[in-house]
């Protein structure tokens, strides 16, 4: 396993680079999880509206218009806060390096790199205002496209995305909440996909909302994109061994599966992030293991994930009826976690006979993508108008 970028070019190419490090390799798959839905989701914005389902909207601005003095503050504490960290780690990298996230979320840091980070950064401000700034400001109207706005929609995407990813997991972990409450919250692993669908979504619909842009179109084309930051942000669990894989697995791999690698039926995730030996860990939780290998769930999704993301890329440019590739993600996607709840390892409540969290989300998507698929036909071109 690969915990930063650091191991993982040094292991593929035999290069060592000391500021990879710094680079943790889930964090970096989820960022690149997030670009890749957002290039995917400019894309289907600008054919929408090429087809007229959605229109630009009119904003006013102010055009020559200066900073005012607690912009250039903010900018100046955001510079401070920058510099005051990013000297520190060149003047001291090597110890800082072992646990970058610890020394980010400190007060540590160097006075000097914040004093310069704070001037440039006011500087910069100064000097934008000098550049554009007019003797008389003027408002003026401009068209905005709604394919202009996916930088807003995967920020507040990716803040309430994580945000309600870590709430629901720790909200299925408590334990580990209690046990160590600022690990849990700021570390980028345990993070709970279905939670952050939940918020982000709903975060992005009240964007919509307030933007006029048209909700069900929107839905339709970000949902595939979705789909493909879900299997990019596999990758990033796969490749750094963040403590999603499956029960135990000793099973010997089936004669037909002998065109598989190994460790796609089993593996042991040898130096995972979590520094975790799994043999010991599955004694721990009560399973027996007698050779410590688990089902590699991440990989089968990152599978699944990515087919999921071809077949709605592909229809969505048949389907006519809007909300259809709401409708068949709601249920391929429910369907796809339900499957793969059987075989990893997650906590259960005390209902229906032991049931997980993402078991309950999904089974609740199943079902409201079916009724979708049979209402949309007749409310869809209505309620994409909203």
């Amino acid at each position: 396993m690969y915990p930063t970028l650091y191991d993982l070019v040094l292991d593929l190419f035999g290069i060592s680079i000391p500021p990879f490090k710094l680079i943790q390799s889930f964090g970096m798959m989820v960022a690149l999880a997030f670009l890749a839905a957002s290039i995917d989701l400019k894309s289907e914005l600008k054919r929408k509206e090429g087809l007229g389902l959605l229109d630009p909207v009119r904003k006013k601005i102010w055009k020559g218009k200066t900073s005012t003095l607690l912009e250039k503050a903010i900018s100046g504490i955001v510079g401070f806060v920058i510099g005051y960290k990013f000297l520190a780690i060149v003047l001291d990298f090597d110890s800082i390096a072992g646990n970058p996230q610890a020394f980010i979320l400190s007060t540590e840091g160097n006075l000097l790199g914040g004093i310069l980070g704070a001037a440039l950064s006011i500087g910069t401000r100064i000097w934008e205002d000098k550049k554009e700034g007019l003797a008389e400001p003027k408002e003026v109207e401009i068209n905005v496209h709604p394919y202009e706005q996916v930088g807003t929609i995967t920020i507040l995407a990716a803040v309430f995305g994580i945000l309600g990813a870590k709430i629901f997991h720790n909200l299925e972990n408590l334990d580990e909440l209690m046990a160590d409450p600022v690990g849990a919250l700021v570390s980028f692993s345990g993070l709970s996909f279905l939670g952050g669908l939940i918020c982000g979504t709903a975060a992005i619909l009240y964007f919509a909302r307030k933007n006029n842009i048209k909700a069900l179109h929107l839905t339709d084309a970000a949902l595939p994109g979705l789909m493909l930051a879900y299997g990019v942000g596999r990758m990033g669990c796969q490749i750094a061994g963040d403590g999603d894989w499956g029960i135990p697995n000793d099973a010997p791999k089936p004669e037909w599966l002998t065109f598989l690698p190994d460790w796609a039926w089993a593996y042991n995730y040898p130096n995972n992030v979590l520094g975790i030996d799994l043999k010991t860990d599955f004694a721990q939780m009560g399973y027996f293991s007698l050779t410590g290998y688990a089902w590699p769930t991440p990989l089968y999704e990152i599978v699944m994930a990515l087919t999921i993301y071809a077949f709605l890329r592909f229809m969505r440019t048949r389907w006519t009826v809007p909300g259809m590739v709401m409708s068949w993600y709601l249920i391929l996607a429910g369907a796809e976690r339900f499957a793969i709840e059987q075989i990893r390892i997650n906590n259960e409540y005390p209902i229906f006979g032991g049931v997980t969290q993402a078991e309950i989300i999904s089974t609740v998507m199943i079902l409201l993508g079916i009724v979708f698929l049979f209402l949309m036909p007749k409310v869809g071109k209505k309620w994409a108008e909203y």
